[in-house]
């Protein structure tokens, strides 16, 4: 994985859709920016920049993606194997369905997932050193450049969905005090159904993360 490190930028997710659009990049590329003032977030949500955490984007081709991964779980995928590269390093991450990243009740990041030309492009916050007020920071001490390294060299293994998804499964038990959003719709997680593709069921109805 190329990283590509920026002092400043609005969005790394913006920056490197942009790169992607005008054929200006070879995949597969990180962009990682110390500083960010217009993050992107979930349900189109601003992300708070504060100095020192992670701004992180990154791009893949679509033909490089495992084979039995489809596109609407993409984020859950790529977020698990980031937790698991945390947790390696002893943290008490876990993971949110579908993208959200939190200790304890506590949301410290998340990540979101574009199409952009047959290129899946994956946006990542993570408050390591500083949080907003309601939101929590990784309760570890490391490098971002450490990180980053640990975490790709886990996401170019190319590990299979369905090996990641059978970690995923057995933690999804600590979502159920929670909740998910669709359509700016509050939907309790307590008696969903997770599905092998990633999707919930509930109330008869299955959910996609599609973020």
């Amino acid at each position: 994985m190329q990283i590509l490190s920026l002092d400043s930028i609005n969005s790394t997710q913006n920056y490197l859709k942009e790169l992607v659009k005008q054929n200006k990049v070879t995949t597969p590329l990180a962009v990682v920016a110390k500083t960010q003032t217009n993050g992107i977030g979930s349900r189109e949500n601003s992300w708070n920049g504060m100095d020192g955490n992670l701004f992180l984007s990154f791009a893949i081709s679509l033909n490089k993606l495992p084979k039995d991964l489809k596109l609407e779980s993409a984020s859950i995928y790529f977020a698990y194997i980031l937790k698991e590269t945390l947790a390696e390093l002893d943290s008490k991450v876990w993971l949110k369905w579908p993208n959200d990243f939190y200790i304890d009740n506590k949301k410290i990041g998340g990540m979101i997932t574009h199409v952009v030309k047959e290129t899946l492009i994956c946006g990542v916050g993570l408050n390591i050193q500083n949080s907003p007020e309601n939101f929590e920071k990784l309760d570890i001490k490391i490098s971002i450049d450490k990180l980053l390294n640990k975490y790709f060299e886990s996401v170019e293994k190319n590990v299979l969905w369905k090996q990641v998804f059978s970690n995923y499964q057995i933690e999804f038990h600590k979502n159920k005090n929670f909740f998910t959003h669709k359509n700016n719709l509050k939907i309790s997680l307590k008696d969903v159904i997770l599905q092998s593709d990633g999707s919930i069921i509930s109330d008869g109805e299955r959910i996609y993360s599609l973020r």
